[in-house]
């Protein structure tokens, strides 16, 4: 079966995930990490990406961005894996390919996912195990959101800013909206659909992308045309989770 191609569309926030080789470490200490951030930086304003939240694992990241163009978020991503495999290979004597395949990526409706999403992304070390809170984990966009360092990579997207009518109060909020945590259900659509490569949202919200895209942005079932309802029901729910993603 022919791979499809990404759904990618302006205007909209999209959930990425890129994965190291075979689970293989893609940061092994600070200044590969600092070294992604700056790379993000670079190409995020080059073509045209806000870059609302962000995680590096130690053999993953995940990304939450919103391209002013059909092209921005692709031309990034190529850009970006390029040029740190590029550093990777050379600063730590190593050959070959780094990442696993390409990336992956899905949009996301944003009154119902896109707190979530950010919610999702800063816990990832916590359920990784290798943070206790995110506060404590260095490589994300979690310090920014709690007013704890200003991140030059963040644009936080308009419904971060209507948490709150103060800087103090929308910081709170959002710490509290992260330590409430997300569902079992919004974890796993959030890691199927990205991986999976579909849209995820409501019925109307999957209806508009599809006016304005050529590829299907629902699974369909075998035999038959898929109808709306059914795949806002079924989008992103089938397939076991990533624990680590």
């Amino acid at each position: 079966m022919a791979r499809l191609p990404r759904l990618t569309l302006p205007g909209y926030p999209h959930h990425v995930i890129q994965r190291g080789n075979n689970r293989q470490r893609i940061f092994v200490d600070r200044s590969d990490f600092e070294h992604m951030l700056g790379l993000l930086a670079e190409n995020a304003q080059k073509f045209g990406v806000e870059l609302h939240a962000y995680v590096l694992m130690d053999n993953h990241f995940h990304l939450l961005a919103t391209p002013a163009t059909e092209q921005a978020l692709p031309l990034m991503m190529q850009a970006l894996g390029r040029s740190y495999v590029r550093y990777f290979n050379r600063r730590h004597g190593r050959t070959g390919t780094l990442w696993e395949g390409r990336y992956r990526s899905t949009m996301i409706e944003s009154e119902r996912y896109l707190l979530a999403c950010m919610a999702y992304i800063d816990l990832n070390p916590v359920r990784a195990g290798m943070a206790a809170q995110p506060g404590e984990w260095p490589w994300s966009s979690y310090a920014h959101y709690v007013g704890l360092r200003q991140d030059r990579l963040v644009t936080p997207h308009a419904l971060y800013w209507e948490l709150g009518n103060t800087p103090f109060a929308r910081e709170a909020a959002y710490a509290e909206l992260v330590q409430a945590g997300i569902s079992a259900a919004q974890q796993s659509a959030l890691t199927d659909a990205t991986l999976r490569g579909w849209a995820l949202g409501e019925g109307d919200f999957l209806a508009e992308l599809q006016k304005k895209s050529p590829r299907r942005v629902v699974r369909s079932k075998a035999g038959r045309p898929v109808r709306m309802h059914e795949g806002v029901r079924r989008n992103g729910l089938n397939g076991p989770s990533d624990e680590r993603s």
